[in-house]
């Protein structure tokens, strides 16, 4: 790569004031540079806003829902490439750099980052057992990618706003349908779980 494409870290929040401190020094440390970072928050009324801004992050606010605040992510964004994180995430270093040079090398449409979790809770842990199964080798059933061709998702019409919760798989799938590839990186996610209930993990689950 002679010039390195920009990279547009989308970024949805809610009051994740307590989590969002993990996700920015994080995504500050990639080893990937030409980045851009837009914060999409739904009116939280924590200081989740002020910690972007600490950080330098570009914030909107707008809803009702994450599919809704991750297309009007995508929509302000100016990079060739989209990274699409939940607040209560944190990269690896070379995450970023790793989706590029996949995308770059071998015209990938999309790309899925493993993803580990961290949790506190029982029930938590209990998902982050369970996902500890496939995270490692993959599962078209469970696996959806995050960094996108900016032109492909705009192809297939980002995110289905008629959707939350399965929407991740939705736009993995459709992209697949549509004849094109998404890899796997090698690199990793780590996922803060925030505590749950039994009924909360199964709204997740099957949901």
């Amino acid at each position: 790569m002679n010039k390195q494409a920009l990279v547009s870290v989308i970024i949805t929040s809610k009051n994740e004031a307590d989590i969002i401190s993990n996700l920015l020094p994080s995504i500050n440390k990639q080893t990937y540079k030409n980045i851009e970072v837009i914060l999409v928050d739904n009116n939280s009324t924590d200081n989740t806003l002020k910690i972007a801004k600490k950080f330098g992050v570009t914030s909107y606010t707008f809803g009702p829902e994450r599919s809704a605040q991750r297309n009007f992510g995508a929509k302000k964004s100016t990079g060739k490439y989209l990274l699409f994180l939940d607040a209560d995430m944190e990269l690896t270093p070379k995450v970023i750099q790793n989706c590029v040079e996949l995308s770059e090398e071998d015209r990938i449409a999309g790309v899925v980052i493993p993803e580990e979790s961290i949790a506190e809770d029982f029930w938590g842990k209990i998902k982050a057992f369970e996902r500890s199964f496939y995270n490692e080798t993959g599962d078209t059933t469970t696996d959806a990618a995050r960094f996108f061709r900016r032109d492909i998702f705009f192809n297939v019409g980002g995110y289905d706003e008629t959707i939350t919760g399965p929407e991740d798989w939705d736009l993995a799938e459709t992209v697949r349908k549509k004849g094109d590839k998404i890899d796997r990186s090698k690199e990793k996610i780590y996922h803060h779980e925030q505590p749950i209930s039994l009924a909360g993990l199964f709204k997740k689950k099957f949901y």
